[in-house]
């Protein structure tokens, strides 16, 4: 039981939940920190609402990342795909070279504000950690364990799923990893159109000089990115690529 309370993961997770449904009443506190602002705390929406939203966009950006990202990677490495490595490596740095500002500015006047436009941003953002963990998670499969695979008569799908994917996956995870941390942080600049993040009260925060405003949003998320960062860590603890055995068939 000791050992469980004292898992980071759990109380980070606490602390999350806990600040999100505190930070409503505690208007006396930043009232007492920031004595010069006439409103020192962030009353325009509720935080469990902004957080619901942040993790909205996030996971629904990041689960599009990691399918298209994941596809991409792996077909590049089948020998139909080899030729287009290149210009798929090329493409996914330049989504990532973009700020996401810019990415927002362009996507608007064509599809309008709010979640649509930063869910693109994130996604063009967030693929390149994904594709190139793909790539080096595949390709460094032991040749070797692929022609004992092949002279076992497994075909090339087989191999993919029953060998390739499973002693890629820490590598793949790692990259998802970082993809959904810079997701998290990077989707406060989406509420500049109007999605509603975490980033809400960052923004306003930012155009009245409220630094109460700022901490409001910017401890939460802060919070987040631990807090997935941590689970993650303990998924890639879980993986064993070496535990694999080759399948008979």
């Amino acid at each position: 039981m000791s050992a469980r309370l004292r898992d980071p993961l759990l109380w980070t997770s606490f602390a999350l939940a806990g600040l999100v449904l505190l930070l409503p009443q505690s208007k006396p506190l930043f009232a007492a920190l920031f004595p010069d602002l006439d409103r020192p705390l962030f009353e325009l929406d509720g935080f469990a609402m902004l957080l619901a939203g942040h993790l909205l966009l996030v996971g629904a950006s990041s689960g599009a990342a990691i399918l298209l990202g994941l596809a991409a990677g792996i077909f590049v490495t089948r020998p139909a795909g080899v030729e287009f490595r290149g210009p798929v490596e090329t493409i996914v740095a330049i989504g990532q070279t973009f700020p996401p500002v810019a990415v927002l500015a362009v996507a608007v006047p064509v599809i309008g504000f709010g979640f649509d436009p930063a869910f693109i941003a994130l996604l063009l953002y967030g693929l390149l950690p994904i594709v190139e963990t793909t790539i080096a998670g595949v390709s460094g499969v032991p040749a070797a364990l692929r022609e004992a695979a092949h002279g076992m008569g497994m075909s090339e799908a087989a191999i993919l799923r029953k060998l390739e994917l499973p002693l890629a996956l820490p590598v793949i995870l790692a990259g998802i990893r970082t993809s959904v941390i810079i997701n998290v942080g990077t989707a406060t600049v989406a509420s500049t159109v109007g999605a509603r993040t975490l980033g809400l009260p960052i923004i306003i925060g930012l155009n009245g000089a409220n630094l109460a405003y700022i901490l409001q949003g910017a401890v939460p998320v802060a919070l987040l990115a631990i807090v997935l960062d941590l689970a993650f860590a303990r998924l890639l603890a879980s993986t064993r690529p070496w535990r694999y055995s080759m399948p008979n068939n």
